[in-house]
């Protein structure tokens, strides 16, 4: 049973999954509305996409191509199971980092 905020944000959170470009199209159409579901995929999707920076500046350049690349996968699997959780119109938090995402960019 979906909810009205549900139906109204699965577009936006979907959306904010989207590397970068997404998220910021998404922050654009939920500026207005401010749609709940919406906000907290796009808390989780910036998190991500910090990881995904902290991989490939930091992992990549002091650890080697072999950790970068674990990291990259790993961020690609988080990434997927954002999408799949927006898809289904429910609030999964990111596996280890979730809850950090949903305090440290509350104001989102």
């Amino acid at each position: 049973m979906e909810n009205h905020s549900v139906k109204e944000g699965k577009k936006i959170a979907v959306i904010s999954y989207i590397p970068f470009v997404g998220l910021i199209i998404a922050i654009l159409l939920n500026k207005e509305k401010r749609n709940y579901f919406a906000r907290f995929h796009m808390r989780q999707s910036i998190g991500l996409n910090v990881l995904y920076f902290i991989n490939r500046f930091i992992v990549y350049g002091y650890f080697g191509n072999t950790a970068g690349d674990i990291g990259k996968v790993g961020v690609i699997v988080l990434f997927i199971l954002g999408v799949l959780g927006a898809l289904q119109g429910k609030e999964k938090l990111i596996p280890v980092f979730g809850a950090q995402f949903q305090e440290w960019f509350k104001n989102i």
